[in-house]
């Protein structure tokens, strides 16, 4: 049983070795150095993808089965995924566009993809191939800093979730708890400067079309972070409760929305763990499967 998912490249030889591994320390983030390389157009298969003859593991059905997810899904959500060899599901490629009214507008944005042993228990390895100024991705290396893909991390999450989270990320920069010290000072002690460089560099390497940008949005207070941080938006919930899905690129209103559309108690406004039923019923929710 094969079902194909074709990349957004022509057939292109790809070589790459190095890992990304991404480690938060205190509030710092970590990242090896890595090589970029051109994308390929591959196929996913369900028996093993290294052509032993022998039945896929469950960790990579479960990698084939998000990835036809993805491209059934592609129209709607944006993102993308794919394996750079047919014969291997453990390294990916992934791409998606750039949220509107950011600096980053029109762009589209690829990353590379390694999924670790442990998978899904831990988070898939990612980087920025494309070159980004945004502080919480290096801007030399495309080192990532998100809690999302560290301590953040869900085995319910997927490979599309990780994405999700990443063009979120570009909407709602945090410049204080930054991947790239430089770009962080920049965006807190000059807003509009950032956002004109972040856009010179979304033209130049992303395929953005240039355009004036209006930068009252990256202002030191914004009216987003202030809506952010808005208690009543919670609707009773436990804030830390609610912004475990927040952390994964959604919008609090949206996650208040699963929230009361699953039958999420409120608890009176006290933190619990959610059990993995109700996690995944929200996560659908939020992805729009239900």
């Amino acid at each position: 049983l094969h079902s194909t998912v074709p990349g957004e490249h022509s057939d292109t030889t790809y070589s790459s070795q190095t890992t990304i591994p991404v480690q938060r320390q205190g509030n710092t983030c970590r990242a090896s150095y890595f090589t970029n390389a051109p994308l390929r157009r591959t196929r996913t298969s369900l028996t093993n993808p290294r052509n032993t003859g022998t039945m896929a593991t469950p960790k990579e059905r479960r990698i084939a089965k998000e990835l036809m997810d993805i491209r059934a899904d592609k129209d709607n959500s944006g993102v993308f995924a794919y394996p750079i060899d047919e014969s291997n599901l453990l390294h990916l490629k992934g791409s998606f566009p750039a949220p509107p009214d950011t600096p980053y507008a029109g762009g589209q944005y690829e990353v590379d993809i390694k999924i670790p042993d442990n998978y899904p228990f831990k988070s898939p390895i990612i980087k920025f191939d494309t070159k980004i100024w945004h502080p919480n991705v290096s801007s030399q290396t495309g080192a990532i800093c998100l809690d999302t893909l560290g301590s953040g991390w869900s085995p319910v999450q997927t490979i599309k979730t990780a994405l999700l989270s990443l063009r979120m990320l570009l909407e709602f920069p945090n410049p204080k708890d930054p991947q790239d010290a430089e770009v962080a000072k920049m965006m807190i002690e000059n807003p509009e400067g950032f956002a004109k460089k972040a856009h010179e560099w979304a033209v130049k390497h992303a395929g953005a079309p240039p355009r004036d940008f209006d930068t009252t949005k990256w202002k030191k207070e914004s009216s987003a972070e202030a809506k952010a941080n808005d208690e009543s938006r919670y609707m009773g919930y436990n804030k830390e409760l609610v912004d475990r899905f927040v952390n994964m690129g959604f919008e609090v209103d949206a996650v208040v929305d699963a929230f009361v559309f699953v039958g999420i108690d409120r608890n009176n406004g006290v933190d619990y763990e959610l059990e993995e039923a109700y996690m995944g019923d929200i996560t659908a929710r939020l992805l729009g499967e239900q």
